[in-house]
């Protein structure tokens, strides 16, 4: 048997109707948006704008224009990031994040900013008095804060709509990383107050990977300078990055092959509702885990309550080398990721540092019997 659980990575399969988008694009339109004005341009930009609004859909926003294109959540929190602090500034992050924050932080210090992390408990949940201890942490130069919505480590859900109230109340911008939970968790920007929104196309939107983007609020992008600049095919008098968002944001050649797959993936996922795909995907991982419990030399990360999480379990295997118990997996049919999944705080918050989790995590296209043959396999491991 061959079970793909590494779909917190990128999701497999995709939709049948997202490959036949990407192929109706190379064989049926194959041009650019903005370049030309004919018929398969038009086409072309028909689509784009078409997934912008099912973005804002999705999302609880109402600005299409307002819908940035990028390379991927990685591209989309280093522009949010980069392009809205400044030396001086301070800014507030979870204990829990990716990389995708952390390493633009990295590079954000060396130029003057500063940062404190919120901490979280040993099973990677926020402090019960949020309020109080996002307070400790104020400064009179704190700008912003930024969150991932869910620990790509072990699933643990943050309260989106408490932040959001607590950065409403004392002036902070308030940045989300969705790259967890797009399209598998609700998420509406208005009633969260989150002005920026980072998200992947290829996870939970199960669109093609090298796509992502940000939903930003026009305060937000009036002040924020283009880390790439060049062509839009607007505006083409100028030497210099126009104002009209899109497009200010969107240097160079969109990802239409992409765009047209998500759009056919956010089709999807409309059609079938997210609530649909998040209790398919809780009741896969409950399956797994049910039959987990309680098994000796086993640890799983994170909370157990599937209402506190994504379907995300993060296994440590103590006394044993976890990269090792992968690669048996992988000997098994089983993929999964093992290692400090690009977030060595979350590791060190949960107690998995330096050694790591090995990571599994379901989606749409798995199925029960790949959960009982997972268990059935990671027994076998345990036991022998």
């Amino acid at each position: 048997m061959r079970v793909y659980l590494d779909q917190a990575a990128t999701s497999w399969p995709k939709p049948p109707e997202v490959l036949q988008a990407v192929e109706r694009f190379f064989t049926q339109v194959g041009c650019n948006v903005n370049r030309g004005g004919y018929a398969a341009a038009y086409t072309a930009a028909e689509v784009v704008l078409e997934t912008r609004e099912r973005l804002c859909r999705l999302f609880g926003f109402d600005k299409p224009a307002q819908v940035i294109f990028t390379a991927g959540v990685t591209a989309s929190l280093n522009q949010l990031l980069k392009g809205l602090l400044r030396p001086g500034d301070h800014l507030l992050v979870s204990a829990l994040e990716h990389n995708a924050v952390m390493r633009p932080l990295a590079q954000l210090v060396e130029q003057g900013v500063s940062f404190d992390r919120l901490p979280a408990g040993p099973d990677g949940r926020l402090p019960e008095d949020l309020e109080g201890a996002l307070e400790l942490l104020l400064r009179p130069n704190t700008r912003m804060l930024v969150v991932t919505h869910a620990s790509n480590v072990c699933g643990v859900l943050l309260p989106l709509a408490r932040l959001g109230a607590f950065c409403r109340a004392h002036g902070l911008w308030f940045v989300v990383d969705a790259a967890q939970t797009g399209g598998v968790e609700s998420i509406h920007m208005g009633a969260m107050g989150i002005d920026a929104l980072a998200f992947a196309g290829h996870k939970g939107l199960l669109g093609p990977q090298g796509l992502g983007g940000f939903l930003v609020r026009r305060e937000l992008a009036e002040r924020m300078e283009p880390l790439v600049a060049g062509g839009t095919g607007s505006f083409s008098h100028l030497e210099r990055m126009p104002n009209q968002l899109p497009d200010r944001f969107e240097a160079g050649t969109l990802n239409l092959p992409g765009i047209f797959g998500l759009h056919a993936a956010l089709g999807w996922l409309e059609r079938t509702g997210i609530d649909a795909v998040r209790q398919r995907e809780q009741q896969l991982l409950e399956r797994l885990l049910s039959q987990l419990d309680g098994l000796p030399d086993l640890r799983l990360l994170g909370p157990r309550d599937p209402a506190q999480r994504t379907a995300v379990a993060a296994l440590d295997f103590p006394g044993r080398d976890n990269g090792e118990v992968a690669f048996q997996l992988d000997q098994a049919g089983i993929m999964v990721r093992c290692g400090l999944h690009c977030a060595p705080n979350a590791h060190r918050v949960l107690g998995s540092y330096p050694q790591g989790a090995v990571r599994l995590s379901a989606g749409w296209y798995n199925t029960p019997q790949e959960m009982d043959y997972t268990a059935q396999v990671i027994k076998r491991l345990i036991a022998g």
